[in-house]
């Protein structure tokens, strides 16, 4: 379906935000998706960027109405991993296990393949067949190259299928394995193998400590390495040194007061749409009435 240009525009910037923020904030990224849809309705795109921002802020039976309309449009099963992952958040794993051995898994592609099978071990935990979630995940791709982008999610959800059958031993191995395949950190598999061992991650650093704190540190770490005097003016002192250093701890100690708390500066998003999106109400139409399928 083609738009007039000056509404394809707008569609367009929309979509793009969508996109942009669904990993980072997926509630705007949902606004943002309100407003494309509002515009134009009767487009593929449209649809399926609604319907995977309506999934991520768990918006589960939106989202597969959404995503069932961009199928219907498009008759690619592209997002069928997706929609059989809101049939588990909408309560209905036995639907989810229909979709993973339905016809149309044989349209997808590996990486899809693989997230479905994932969600169906996730369909058997729900019906507490945790032995049988253990069995969907056995397969030769657990070995696969790390290089493969859905190596170290199949290996996570393979090591978590295995800890909540009890296999604990087992599954810290995965869990190492998973880490291994898992540059960037996604799947958390390092602070789960970390957990397993019992250690703990540790910030070195605290943001409550500044240079003048430093500074009063080393006033009293210098009175300490002074050598005592003799006699009296030593007790003199002495008495002097142990007065500084008990300044030196009390004004290291105490905290900083402020009349008001610092504020972070607000994101600088540009909202291309002329509405206010905290309203779905009053999203723009731009001239054109939203068709329901």
């Amino acid at each position: 379906m083609s738009l007039p240009k000056t509404l394809a525009d707008e569609v367009a910037k929309n979509l793009v935000m969508t996109g942009r923020l669904v990993d980072e904030d997926a509630e705007l990224a949902y606004r943002y998706s309100r407003v494309a849809l509002r515009l134009a309705s009767r487009v593929a795109a449209v649809r399926e960027a609604a319907g995977i921002a309506a999934y991520m802020t768990g918006r589960y039976m939106e989202a597969l109405s959404e995503l069932r309309a961009a199928r219907r449009m498009t008759g690619s099963a592209e997002h069928w991993a997706v929609m059989a992952d809101c049939e588990r958040g909408l309560g209905r794993p036995e639907r989810a296990l229909q979709m993973a051995g339905a016809p149309e898994v044989k349209e997808l592609d590996k990486a899809a393949q693989i997230e479905l099978r994932i969600v169906a071990a996730g369909a058997r935990r729900d019906m507490g067949q945790l032995d049988a979630a253990v069995v969907t995940l056995q397969v030769p791709e657990l070995n696969a190259q790390n290089g493969k982008e859905w190596t170290g999610r199949l290996r996570y959800a393979y090591a978590d299928a295995l800890f909540a059958a009890g296999r604990e031993d087992d599954a810290r191995d995965w869990f190492a394995r998973a880490a291994d395949a898992d540059a960037d950190g996604s799947t958390g598999a390092a602070e789960r193998l970390a957990e397993l061992d019992g250690l703990e991650f540790v910030d070195a650093y605290d943001p409550e400590s500044d240079d003048d704190d430093g500074d009063e540190h080393d006033v009293a770490a210098a009175a300490d390495r002074r050598p005592e005097p003799a006699g009296e003016t030593a007790d003199a002192d002495a008495d002097e040194a142990r007065d500084t250093r008990t300044a030196a701890d009390t004004a290291a100690t105490e905290p900083p007061t402020a009349d008001t708390p610092p504020t972070a500066d607000a994101p600088d998003i540009d909202v291309f749409a002329d509405d206010d999106l905290d309203d779905d109400d009053d999203l723009p139409s731009a001239g054109a009435v939203r068709d329901d399928d």
